[in-house]
């Protein structure tokens, strides 16, 4: 589901301004360049890796204590992060059927064909002889046809077969039904949404994707202000009151205006609780978090959510029953802490110190007082020093040749995972199987994708995987065009489904680590929306079935592969260090070339590690392929993730590291590297 929270981890010393995320709490302890130096040089003392730890002591200023160094002290997975948690397992529920519902609500039985009132009292079978054409597809009778003759006529004249010559007309009566496959009437049964009205119910998921663009900006921006509490709360409640006016409806415009405001919702009813998580979780452990949270909870609501239609078997006890549950986000203010980083952000630091207080309690630990203190000096100062950083702006993206190139690939790459992916979600009802079966397992590939991502995204690089998986999805999807029997394509569909999932996860963070930190957050952003454009062109993708049912997959697969193939032109961010400035943006993988591939490079002998390091660095940098949520778009806010990421971060003095005992400052690495608090920890 349902977008990448980035969180600056300077405890490992290279995450830094990589978070651009709706995490913007971290924008007051950004770690400038003469901050990130003293915390450098602090650690190395500790260590007695330098000379004369007492001249330096005497030399350099107070250390740096950012959000992520005073974790350890309050505990970074205690009881207390361990109760947020569990407490993230019905926001994800929430997301997921926000998400899916629509499609049980507006189902439409294959099977089909005009009433005839004149003929009530006669079996199904005896209908359809007497009043409705025949046809070439497989259901054998038109769905959207009769025979235009008198009814009443024919039964006092005894006759129960049509003439194939009669005249016909289009169904003036509604339609009835076959119930078998699809248990139950549906918004779109009941409404009549078939014939010259089918494409109603995609144009209405359409409108639900419009909503999320405005639910995004706008309750992004009530998170920025107010924080993420009302926000979280926000989103819910307005779920749950589109949700169940959703019932009411009674015409297309009024189900569709409900939608749009249930689209509000989208993301939002969980991104604020997933980052809440994330935020008071030290760094070894978001890899855990970030995708447990997905893997299990997103996933298992997506796979329950067709059995709940299917057993209810009422689209409205459906709606009922999938918005409910929403409105205990209420409870919120009282359960879940207020984001400390975002009351960081707004000066409130005594608040934040506060609310870690209550962490210190639950978690039995004690923080020294000397460690808050510390906190609370650098929080000012970094405030002070960041105002200079806050006049970029996304057009910056623009103003350069090879920017503006990379820019607009990772708009259309972007737009073109969004396209396969929702249209694969979505085009399980065209799969000729089983629609409640084939759902659950085609939403059950999110588990192995994640856990495929996890283990190779930061040894195979970003480049090459996301081509890899998207042209694969391709190949599968197209074949799965190709293929006649519905067991086989639907099979073939599924897989495509599965490399699709890996490849979305892939680009929600590729743009974060490609695009410099002075404008990541708002050019995150606008990749995003588009990508939500994208996905409001989805339902109609999958819509060409009525025009030819090898359609959807076929274009779903060329849409694959193209995107795949654009990725190609992107430069490789593993093991490198991410742009900061613009010009870095410019200059980045300017010396790469199309074929370079990081798995295939050899490491030099200073780079190799022996198992147990290779395991504690793969833990900690797997945090960045990781932190994405299935969420899907949460990085749209622009207004929210603007402050902590629109930074620009300067070099450490060559002079304040002598060659021999450090390696050149790597303030943001994408990868599997040596840092130097695994040197404090060690």
């Amino acid at each position: 589901m349902p977008p990448q929270e980035k969180f600056s981890t300077s405890v490992n010393g290279e995450l830094g301004s990589k978070d651009a995320s709706p995490s913007d709490g971290l924008s007051c302890r950004d770690s400038s360049s003469e901050g990130f130096a003293s915390e450098k040089s602090v650690k190395i003392r500790s260590n007695g890796h330098r000379p004369s730890d007492a001249h330096q002591e005497a030399e350099q200023p107070a250390k740096d204590m950012d959000f992520d160094e005073l974790l350890p002290h309050v505990g970074e997975f205690g009881i207390y992060q361990r109760i947020l948690f569990v407490m993230m397992i019905p926001f994800a529920f929430f997301v997921a059927w926000v998400y899916f519902s629509q499609i049980f609500i507006t189902l439409v039985p294959e099977e089909h064909w005009c009433r005839v009132p004149e003929l009530e009292n006669l079996t199904a079978a005896e209908r359809i002889a007497l009043a409705i054409p025949t046809s070439d597809d497989e259901n054998g009778h038109s769905r959207c046809t009769m025979y235009d003759v008198n009814y009443t006529e024919l039964l006092l004249n005894g006759i129960r077969q049509a003439d194939p010559s009669w005249p016909t007309r289009g169904c003036t009566h509604g339609w009835e039904f076959n119930f078998t496959d699809i248990p139950y009437e549906t918004v779109a049964t009941e409404l009549g949404w078939v014939c010259e009205n089918s494409a109603l119910p995609t144009t209405a998921q359409s409108v639900f994707f419009v909503g999320a663009i405005f639910g995004g900006l706008i309750f992004g921006w009530i998170a920025d202000r107010y924080g993420r509490i009302p926000a979280l709360v926000g989103a819910n409640v307005t779920g749950f009151l589109a949700g169940v006016a959703t019932v009411l409806a009674s015409s297309f415009w009024e189900f569709a205006l409900c939608r749009f405001f249930v689209g509000f919702a989208f993301d939002n009813c969980f991104t604020m609780m997933y980052i809440l998580v994330l935020e008071y979780v030290g760094p070894k452990w978001r890899t855990f978090v970030a995708n447990m949270s997905i893997a299990l909870f997103f996933t298992f609501a997506a796979c329950i959510l067709p059995w709940i239609a299917y057993f209810l078997a009422d689209w409205r006890m459906t709606c009922i029953t999938v918005s409910v549950p929403l409105v205990l986000a209420v409870a919120a203010p009282w359960l879940v802490p207020e984001s400390a980083r975002w009351l960081v952000s707004q000066g409130q630091v005594e608040k934040a110190i506060r609310i870690l207080g209550k962490f210190e309690r639950i978690n039995r630990t004690k923080v020294p007082e000397n460690v808050y203190q510390n906190f609370r000096e650098t929080c000012a100062r970094v405030c002070k020093e960041q105002e200079a950083d806050k006049t970029y702006s996304v057009l910056d993206l623009f103003k350069s040749p090879r920017l503006r190139n990379i820019t607009i690939l990772l708009i259309f790459i972007w737009m073109a995972i969004s396209l396969v992916f929702d249209g694969h979600v979505r085009n399980v009802n065209n799969l000729g199987l089983d629609v409640f079966m084939t759902f659950t397992i085609a939403a059950a590939t999110e588990l192995p994708a994640d856990t495929f991502l996890t283990l190779v995204l930061d040894r195979w690089g970003r480049r090459w995987l996301a081509c890899g998986t998207m042209v694969i999805s391709g190949i599968f999807s197209i074949w799965a065009s190709a293929v006649s029997n519905n067991i086989y394509s639907a099979t073939l569909a599924i897989i495509g489904r599965f490399w699709v999932n890996i490849s979305y996860n892939i680009g929600l963070q590729y743009a974060a680590e490609v695009l410099p930190t002075v404008v990541r957050a708002q050019g995150v952003a606008l990749i995003h929306i588009m990508g939500y454009v994208a996905s409001i062109l989805a339902p109609f993708v999958v819509y060409l079935d009525v025009v030819s049912s090898i359609l959807p997959l076929l274009v779903l697969g060329t849409m694959g592969i193209l995107g795949g193939l654009l990725t190609l032109f992107l430069p490789e961010t593993l093991d490198k260090d991410l742009p900061q400035t613009l010009q870095d943006g410019e200059d980045f993988g300017k010396d790469q070339k199309i074929w370079d591939m990081p798995c295939l490079s050899k490491r030099s002998a200073d780079e190799e590690a022996p198992p147990v390091a290779i395991f504690r660095s793969f833990e900690r940098s797997s945090l960045r392929n990781s932190m994405r949520a299935s969420t899907r778009g949460e990085t749209l806010r622009s207004s929210m993730i603007q402050r902590s990421s629109i930074r620009s971060r300067k070099g450490v003095p060559g002079s304040e590291k002598p060659a021999e005992t450090e390696k050149p400052a790597a303030t943001e690495r994408p990868a599997t590297t040596e840092k130097l608090a695994e040197t404090e920890g060690d």
